[in-house]
């Protein structure tokens, strides 16, 4: 990486391919409970389906009271070095980079963009830069209790997206570039391309995504902005 990414571009960079993996995590699990044992370790899920995490990391917790982000390797709570472990490479990462969001053990809710008083989306946003750094796409957010919101990176073979599927990738693209938070949509949509094994052309404002059965156009206007998603699927044969 020639230059060190801002916490912002981090979002942006996980952003889309983070979407379509939580949407395939909600459709694997369907209504469910979940539990966890920080100490054995053990994540499950129960309910329509019952899954038990192959491995987990515990990113931290996102509390109403302090009204902060406490990262999950300065928990003075001492959990097992196994699941705090991420948490701490990304320390590490944000501290050679320069990004306080991920270097700092503990981050206020002031300090990081959107409702500065809402935990579960201070924990999404730290959990998104996460993903970006970490290699790990699947996450779980769950309420910890009195307002508190905790954030896992979780892994299990059925949490890996199948291959690229048209209908869905253009839902991805619409849904995501026009609902989430971007900063800037075009960093966006190129990380999804390269994370989703899509080949990606760029003239100018507008971007060429090719994939198993179909092509896609997506142009952006003089501010960032969507101005047009239109996509040609291929003929078999």
């Amino acid at each position: 990486m020639s230059e060190s990414p801002t916490f912002t571009n981090l979002l942006d960079d996980a952003a889309l391919f983070s979407f379509e993996h939580q949407l395939h995590l909600e459709e694997v699990l369907g209504e469910h409970s979940w539990n966890v044992d920080l100490q054995q370790p053990r994540f499950g899920f129960t309910g329509a389906r019952a899954l038990t995490c192959t491995r987990f990391h515990l990113l931290g917790s996102a509390a109403p009271g302090p009204r902060s982000w406490l990262w999950a390797w300065a928990n003075p709570s001492g959990y097992p070095t196994e699941v705090t472990a991420s948490s701490a490479a990304l320390r590490d990462f944000g501290r050679r980079h320069g990004i306080p969001e991920l270097a700092s053990a503990e981050v206020p809710f002031d300090a990081l963009p959107g409702p500065a008083e809402d935990p579960a989306f201070a924990a999404a946003l730290l959990t998104e830069a996460a993903k970006a750094v970490s290699g790990h796409w699947t996450s779980y957010n769950g309420d910890a209790g009195g307002g508190t919101r905790a954030a896992f990176l979780i892994e299990h073979p059925e949490f890996r997206l199948p291959p690229p599927e048209p209908a869905r990738v253009m839902r991805v693209l619409q849904e995501g570039i026009t609902g989430l938070p971007l900063t800037d949509r075009r960093r966006a949509l190129h990380g999804y391309a390269v994370r989703r094994g899509l080949g990606v052309d760029w003239s100018g404002g507008q971007a060429r995504l090719t994939g198993p059965g179909f092509e896609a156009t997506v142009a952006f206007d003089e501010q960032g902005r969507l101005a047009e998603l239109k996509a040609t699927m291929s003929r078999p044969g």
